[in-house]
């Protein structure tokens, strides 16, 4: 089993669950407002569960990240524009392997530079990158993003040739 930070987060939700129902079966009440408080606690796995599992679908807004938020750069995989709704872009961060997706509100400037950004990669075969993407500069002021397009890396060149070695064999006669 992987613990990730899904799993953490759903073992805090039981263990404050539990305490919850510890407390309401010990608390000095009636009978059967210990056991509602009870089963009231207990409802509360199942429930934060199904809203956890289903909050990893949804793109999380933008000003809501507060655990990378000095994040230096970010590369963009992926843009979707719906106009005067949102813009969504799915992001990995640096020395990351695993995408994040996040909305941003609509902006006609943003939408225009990333758009703008992410065809001049395409046809430069780059990528874009953001740089500060979340600071809170950034995010008052949708459209100054710092937005960079990076080359591919130029592949290694292959070493000149040179013949083999050459093996003396003393049983020949030429050298």
């Amino acid at each position: 089993m992987e613990f990730n930070s899904l799993t953490f987060l759903i073992m805090a939700i039981v263990l404050l669950a539990a305490a919850l129902a510890s407390i309401a079966a010990w608390a000095p009440r009636k009978t059967w407002v210990r056991v509602s408080a009870l089963v009231i606690t207990l409802l509360i796995v199942p429930i934060g569960f199904l809203q956890v599992t289903e909050m990893l679908s949804r793109p999380k807004p933008a000003n809501y990240e507060w655990l990378r938020r000095d994040v230096d750069k970010v590369t963009v995989l992926s843009a979707s524009f719906h106009e005067k709704q949102a813009i969504y872009l799915w992001v990995r961060f640096d020395g990351d392997t695993k995408p994040r997706y996040y909305s941003l509100p609509w902006s006609n400037r943003l939408a225009e530079k990333l758009q703008e950004s992410l065809e001049e990669a395409v046809h430069k075969n780059g990528n874009v990158v953001l740089r500060h993407f979340f600071s809170r500069q950034s995010l008052d002021d949708y459209g100054d993003l710092n937005v960079e397009i990076v080359p591919p890396p130029v592949p290694p060149q292959k070493p000149p040739y040179t013949s083999p070695p050459r093996v003396f064999n003393p049983r020949e006669k030429a050298i």
